[in-house]
């Protein structure tokens, strides 16, 4: 048959099986896990989370078509040294967290990893304070403990 890709017949498993192989590469999913890219460029390493120390808080511009300014802060992980920017979800949650403050981020759930909805290049959240839960904090069910 002439203009058949694929080859047929009796002994083209092997054949087949190869070309599979080869064509595999061109999913997306396949080759980052293949490669190892999400932990080679990963600043948690593959971790669900990580501890890090509070350097400055900061103010992210909203993408298009929202105006706000999203409260986030520059992390810089114990693990590593890297310096990371996490969004501090919740309303004025912000202030119960101060410079040189220890949190522990997690990933904020995005699309392969990036970020998340209208945060450009924001790809973590707080979700504690110097060991208690900012959820607590703000709910006040518990203290901020000072160091």
């Amino acid at each position: 048959m002439p203009g058949k890709k694929s080859p047929y017949g009796l002994f083209a498993g092997g054949k087949l099986k190869r070309k599979r192989q080869k064509f595999r590469w061109n999913d997306v999913t396949y080759k980052r896990k293949m490669l190892g890219l999400v932990e080679k460029y990963d600043p948690l390493e593959g971790a669900p989370m990580a501890r890090g120390i509070v350097l400055e808080k900061v103010g992210v511009e909203a993408r298009k078509p929202n105006a706000a300014v999203r409260k986030c802060v520059r992390v810089q992980l114990v693990k590593n040294g890297k310096v990371v920017t996490a969004f501090v979800p919740l309303d004025g949650s912000l202030n119960y967290i101060n410079e040189h403050d220890e949190v522990v981020i997690e990933r904020i759930g995005g699309p392969e990893g990036r970020s998340l909805g209208d945060i450009p290049g924001v790809r973590f959240k707080v979700i504690k304070v110097n060991g208690v839960s900012l959820w607590a904090i703000w709910r006040g069910k518990k203290q901020k403990p000072t160091r």
